[in-house]
């Protein structure tokens, strides 16, 4: 059961961060929140990662995306039946990854693409603009490879 209510507070903290933005912001405009280093942006994003295939056609990319991230939600309850007994990082790290995908995928069906916002720079040099769901599933892959790595080096 805390698996499940924790890919809904991930889940459900995404999706109440990005209504904020919607509210708070024209599409593009940005405020700076610490000088030189990070701004609150609001952007769309039609594609994956870094906009990848966000040039391709509407329908086929939806139906792609959509598709990815319900097989990815079936894979990461599948994953957390095998091995929520050899440790509870494990249980954590999938229901970050869990949280993430689904407030990505509730963005996709209800907008046809994800908002994104967090927007860090040095310069004129920015990292992709990414979300609160983006950074769950970065923190949720970091996790699930560091019990890997920690388990198999205690086995």
């Amino acid at each position: 059961m805390p698996f499940f209510l924790l890919i809904l507070l991930v889940a459900a903290l995404d999706q109440a961060t990005k209504l904020l933005i919607v509210r708070e912001f024209a599409l593009y405009q940005s405020r700076e929140i610490i000088p030189g280093l990070f701004s609150l942006t609001y952007l769309t994003n039609t594609g994956a990662a870094f906009g990848m295939l966000a040039g391709h056609p509407t329908w086929w990319r939806q139906v792609f995306f959509i598709t990815v991230g319900v097989v990815a939600l079936g894979v990461i309850c599948y994953l957390q039946r095998r091995l929520a007994g050899r440790s509870r990082w494990y249980t954590v790290s999938l229901a970050l990854i869990g949280g993430g995908a689904l407030g990505n995928l509730i963005d996709r069906v209800r907008l046809g693409s994800v908002v994104d916002f967090l927007d860090f720079y040095i310069g004129s040099h920015h990292w992709p603009a990414f979300n609160l769901a983006d950074s769950a599933i970065c923190v949720g892959v970091f996790l699930f490879l560091l019990t890997q790595f920690l388990g198999d080096r205690q086995a």
